[in-house]
């Protein structure tokens, strides 16, 4: 069977490639408690251990006693206006549901911002390190991904003299996140509005993956790109997700701010593709998610944040400590970004060595991008403060 080219440009999601090799040491006589072994520590996954708010497992079982039909293409019209409202709630921002895409995912949202904006010929900037599945999505586009090279100067995240200097005729875009996975940092405000601000000149549009955008902990990075002043943050293109803050992994369920529709036609392009894409997210996640937005989902949400950043605040310290550098502290997200290279020349095969060593998961950098991935490794601490406290340990035991 002839498979399509474009999957030689598509490579592995080697996380889970890892996740796999971890599960298997798991059920091995290394952490078989009747054998001397000890359980697997999993910083490798970027998963909230919280998972869903009260209100919404209830909402779900309520839900679920109930008729699950189809619903618009573009998500249920309360979930759009409640997601409206926390924009205005949380961020001062008057975002019209009207722009909003409710979606099965931000995955699925962002394959359908690739797919609506990009095509065979264009290049997509994009910082290294970067998050896989992003450049993936671009490539599934018959795009190109040009990834440039970023480092703890920059905070892992391009700038406007980058994008300037790497603009071509080519070009059609920039794809960022903010905050990154793997890094936890974000883009200063005035360095996001100086790039988007030349990406409007150029005619292309700018794509922020936001979707862990809530789980900011420093003010000055806390605000969403579609607030941007002079009216760039109507060019916006931002995506979301109820993963991450509103601990919803597994429901597959996103969205995206897309431009006005007074002067995109953006809107009814995504809302074409997703009727024949998917159809439409899952009835029974958007159901349950509005009560993500009830007050005491709120209170408990940020009471999490806070976990979070206690949890950054301790392994952080702990890492630099041990001779794992963190360069640039994370501001948001769950995910400290590590050089590993006083330890390893290759941080894929000391990934694999701590499994056994350690019993301790991490992700390696090959993932993230091209510049020395062997040098990088990613730790999530989305964990319990018991296990990175454990993880700790045993790494200041091997690392001894």
């Amino acid at each position: 069977m002839k498979l399509a080219a474009r999957l030689d440009r598509i490579e592995p999601f080697y996380v889970m490639e890892l996740a796999k090799a971890a599960a298997r040491v798991a059920a091995g006589p290394l952490c078989d408690p009747a054998q001397g072994g000890r359980r697997m520590i999993r910083l490798n996954i970027g998963e909230p251990d919280f998972g869903a708010a009260p209100a919404v497992r209830e909402a779900v079982a309520r839900v679920a006693q109930g008729p699950t039909p189809y619903t618009d293409a573009l998500g249920l019209p309360a979930l759009r206006e409640a997601i409206s409202r926390w924009y205005g709630q949380r961020f001062g921002l008057a975002i019209a549901p009207e722009r909003i895409a409710v979606t099965a995912g931000a995955s699925a949202g962002l394959q359908l911002a690739c797919l609506a904006l990009f095509e065979r010929g264009d290049e997509v900037l994009m910082p290294d390190p970067c998050y896989p599945c992003n450049r993936h999505f671009v490539t599934a586009a018959d795009a190109t991904p040009r990834l440039l090279r970023t480092g703890a100067a920059e905070r892992f995240q391009l700038d406007a003299s980058q994008v300037r200097e790497a603009w071509t005729p080519a070009t059609r875009g920039v794809l960022l996140a903010s905050p990154s996975n793997p890094t936890g940092t974000s883009i200063a405000p005035e360095v996001l509005a100086d790039m988007a601000g030349f990406v409007r000149e150029r005619g292309g549009v700018t794509v922020v993956d936001e979707i862990y955008l809530p789980l900011s902990y420093e003010e000055h990075f806390g605000h969403s790109a579609l607030g941007l002043p002079d009216g760039l943050g109507d060019d916006i293109v931002s995506v979301n997700s109820f993963s991450k803050y509103f601990g919803m992994t597994g429901w597959r369920l996103g969205w995206l701010v897309l431009p006005s529709t007074q002067t995109s036609a953006l809107v009814p392009a995504i809302e074409r593709l997703a009727q024949n894409l998917y159809i439409c997210p899952s009835t029974l996640a958007q159901k349950a998610a509005l009560a993500c937005f009830d007050p005491e989902s709120i209170a408990e949400f940020e009471r999490r944040r806070a976990v979070l950043r206690e949890r950054r605040d301790y392994i952080v310290p702990a890492l630099n400590e041990l001779g794992l550098t963190v360069p640039v502290a994370p501001d948001g997200a769950f995910y400290a970004w590590m050089d590993v290279s006083r330890f390893h020349a290759d941080s894929w095969a000391f990934a694999h060595e701590l499994l056994q060593s350690a019993q301790v998961a991490l992700t390696p950098g090959r993932d993230f991008g091209l510049a020395d991935p062997q040098r990088w490794m990613r730790l999530s601490f989305a964990s319990s403060i018991e296990d990175l406290h454990e993880a700790v340990a045993r790494l200041r035991e091997v690392l001894a």
